[in-house]
């Protein structure tokens, strides 16, 4: 049958694909306009799996949270080109998953990619959105987190974002204090909340390193461990949110900061997502 001019941008107003790639699946499904859509759906996928080795070092952070300012989520979705990261239906679809994402608290990727986002999940969405773009897209890295007070942050470039959980937040200042310590998390990516919750892993390898340091520097055996305790407590003052100097005053810690600012307020966990 032919296939009219009418009928291509009909189907390029129902899908946003381009006019030749419109025109050759409505060619291709003989006019059939449900048969087209998914010959361009099969094109989206063929398009994303021939750049499934592709790397995806651009995009946007989205933040999302609940009125009550006690659960919040954190998305990075991730293409190849800044100027994908910029295209309104990018965004659009970022911000749709990650209002699916803050409702549904999916528990790994396979989970989130199986959301309903209408009459498609998330996962095909994504396909849809990579046929019409041309561009490998992913959700790179989702965070849910819930708290007593949570207060998101998105670095002005939009490819960082923060949640932090605030404990003991009574004061008229907590949102305000919770954005300088998201800002805080933001630029110096602390490794947890304090020394109790540094992976066991990683304070091993500080200790070893600690060890082999003081050993290169000809100290005696019986003291290397000494200095190697010595030098983990440094690693957790450097490394760990609530021991790290304030970077908007140095003089006072972050757990300083907090109390100075309401009594016994602390951070009880914190998030963050990057991209690049």
């Amino acid at each position: 049958m032919a296939i009219t001019a009418q009928d291509v941008n009909k189907l390029r107003q129902m899908t946003g694909a381009g006019m030749m790639d419109c025109k050759k699946a409505l060619t291709e499904a003989e006019g059939d306009f449900d048969k087209a859509v998914e010959l361009l759906r099969k094109k989206g996928q063929k398009v994303s799996a021939s750049r499934a080795d592709r790397e995806t070092s651009e995009g946007v952070v989205f933040a999302k949270t609940n009125d009550a300012g006690t659960e919040g989520a954190l998305i990075a979705f991730t293409c190849e080109t800044d100027f994908v990261a910029k295209n309104d239906e990018f965004i659009q679809l970022g911000n749709q998953i990650a209002e699916a994402a803050f409702a549904e608290k999916p528990a790994n990727a396979e989970a989130l990619n199986a959301l309903s986002l209408g009459d498609l999940t998330v996962g095909e969405k994504i396909v849809e959105l990579t046929g019409k773009i041309g561009e490998k897209l992913e959700v790179k890295a989702f965070e849910i987190l819930t708290g007593e007070a949570v207060v998101p942050y998105i670095h002005m470039n939009g490819k960082l974002g923060v949640l932090v959980a605030l404990k003991n937040a009574n004061g008229a200042d907590v949102e305000e204090a919770g954005k300088d310590v998201a800002m805080q998390i933001a630029a110096m990516n602390p490794v947890a909340v304090d020394k109790d919750g540094v992976d066991p892993a990683i304070v091993e390898k500080e200790i070893e390193i600690g060890k082999d340091q003081a050993r290169q520097e000809g100290k005696p055996e019986e003291i290397i461990e000494k200095i190697a305790l010595g030098k983990l407590n440094k690693f957790y003052k450097e490394n760990t949110l609530l021991s790290q100097a304030f970077v908007k005053d140095n003089k006072q810690s972050i757990a300083q900061y907090l109390d100075s600012v309401s009594k016994g307020l602390t951070v009880s966990e914190f998030k963050r997502v990057s991209i690049g």
